[in-house]
């Protein structure tokens, strides 16, 4: 990671929420302005969930033109569809259910119903290489926003520390085996793909994420800290709570935003 992007920091996990959610509505019509249509990649877990419910009960919400947005995903839990720990079924519920989306434009990750999870991420592969046009970077289209919790370990999407999906430098989609947090199965775009995005967010809030931040803004390489190696092309940008940045030294922690 050449640098650590922009930091916002919040008094608390509300506060990230309803501050990216109003910003990633900004950051869609915009897109959408310049564009014609804009596309995200959502992420499970509590901090993108959050922010999915803040968006739901924010008027910022009817800014966007919802049927010219392309919703993926980072990552997904290899369980049958429909499953409730399912990062698209929460994000159905928390949101997308009331919006009034383009079904054609919405792409979860394939679900486990007698698949085979190679074979799934492959297929996802090309699902992103067929939506993606010749001024895109690479096989995958040009994500305007790409949502990321930061996890405890440092992990982001389902890329563990360690773990050959972080190592993976030619396909934009993997297979995760042995995943060390339930469920083990799991599916992930890999960091080449994450770095074709306009711009990254990275969420975290709660004093376990401290620990991660601080070693992921510290020069920590990705292998180690998957999450220092997740940046966008134009803009990455870290929001976080208070307790999140707790461990950040005072040159790199900015003041708390009101």
């Amino acid at each position: 990671m050449t640098a650590p992007g922009q930091l916002v920091v919040h008094p608390d996990a509300r506060a990230v929420a309803e501050a990216a959610a109003a910003r990633l509505a900004t950051t869609l019509v915009t897109a959408q302005a310049e564009r014609g249509s804009a596309a995200v990649v959502l992420t499970g877990g509590r901090g993108g969930n959050g922010l999915l419910t803040a968006l739901a009960g924010s008027p910022a919400r009817d800014s966007v033109d919802w049927s010219r947005l392309d919703v993926w995903w980072g990552d997904e839990r290899f369980l049958p569809e429909g499953d409730p720990e399912r990062n698209v079924t929460q994000a159905t519920e928390a949101l997308l259910r009331d919006v009034p989306l383009d079904a054609a434009r919405v792409h979860p990750m394939p679900a486990a119903d007698g698949a085979d999870v190679d074979e799934a991420a492959a297929a996802y592969a090309e699902r992103l290489a067929a939506a993606a046009g010749p001024a895109d970077h690479g096989p995958v289209p040009a994500f305007d926003v790409l949502l990321l919790g930061v996890g405890p370990d440092t992990h982001v999407a389902s890329l563990f520390p360690e773990h050959p999906g972080v190592r993976e430098s030619e396909r934009t989609v993997v297979g995760v085996h042995g995943a060390p947090k339930p469920p083990p199965t799991r599916i992930s775009l890999t960091l080449p793909a994450i770095r074709s995005a306009r711009e990254v967010w990275l969420l975290a809030a709660g004093a376990d994420k401290a620990p991660a931040v601080a070693t992921a803004l510290s020069g920590a390489g990705e292998i180690q800290a998957p999450a220092a190696g997740a940046y966008g092309r134009a803009r990455t940008l870290w929001l976080l709570d208070s307790a999140a940045a707790g461990q950040l030294p005072p040159d790199l922690a900015p003041p708390v935003s009101s």
